[in-house]
């Protein structure tokens, strides 16, 4: 067996609570935490709508032009890019659908994971996205797959924007969800999919106190932090 990286990874589906359950599960091992969907919100917003469509050598160029760094601990981690702390203005239902288009680009992925790779052997930390427990990090020591119904992920999503003063609607989100989805499993590179050697937990009836203590338990039977420090 390769040796193992001290990553933990959480993969899943859009609204499924990856980044809560990320930030909580670093602050509770006192890890940094990587957002690495922020990183293709934020990329996706920097290039705008139908950079899909761009050839290679330019998107490859562009892209060239915006560093990633990650600083701080649980939940006080920062994603910056070019220096500038990434903020709530990539969090938009428009902006995730800008990024799942631009996501299945090679070209994009391919800088973005090396990007994601260099951070994650940096120091130990807790990455959350749709592929790093299957590409990114594939000999990380511990993989989690989060899922959950759309419908179930629309009424959390709606919830979430109602708490930020957003109008949204429930049926428009749940389309969304679901082409959202569409996207991220069928996409030729990198498809969403969970890795073989993941734990599988569907939170559809489980609140983030529920998810949070089923992963921190698995953590801890199977070596708990000492493992993750000494990997």
């Amino acid at each position: 067996m390769s040796a193992r990286l001290p990553v933990v990874t959480l993969d899943g589906p859009a609204g499924v609570g990856k980044t809560t359950l990320a930030r909580r599960v670093a602050e509770g091992l006192g890890l940094s935490y990587l957002d690495t969907g922020a990183m293709f919100r934020c990329m996706a917003l920097k290039l705008g709508a139908g950079a899909e469509t761009l050839p290679e050598e330019e998107l490859r160029s562009r892209c060239a032009q915006w560093k990633f760094t990650l600083s701080g601990f649980g939940q006080q981690s920062t994603l910056f890019c070019n220096g500038e702390a990434v903020r709530g203005e990539v969090r938009t239902e428009a902006v995730g659908m800008l990024a799942a288009r631009i996501a299945t680009v090679p070209v994009v992925r391919e800088i973005l994971r090396a990007t994601q790779r260099a951070i994650g052997e940096q120091s130990p930390l807790v990455a959350e996205g749709r592929d790093m427990g299957t590409v990114v990090f594939p000999e990380a020591r511990f993989k989690f797959f989060l899922d959950a119904a759309p419908e179930v992920r629309a009424m959390r999503r709606l919830h979430d924007l109602e708490a930020r003063g957003q109008n949204a609607d429930l049926a428009t989100l749940t389309e969304q969800i679901r082409q959202r989805d569409a996207l991220d499993r069928n996409r030729a590179v990198a498809p969403l999919r969970p890795a073989q050697d993941s734990l599988i937990i569907d939170t559809s009836h489980l609140d983030i106190e529920g998810v949070l203590g089923v992963m921190l338990h698995h953590i801890n039977v199977h070596g708990g932090t000492q493992s993750l420090r000494t990997a």
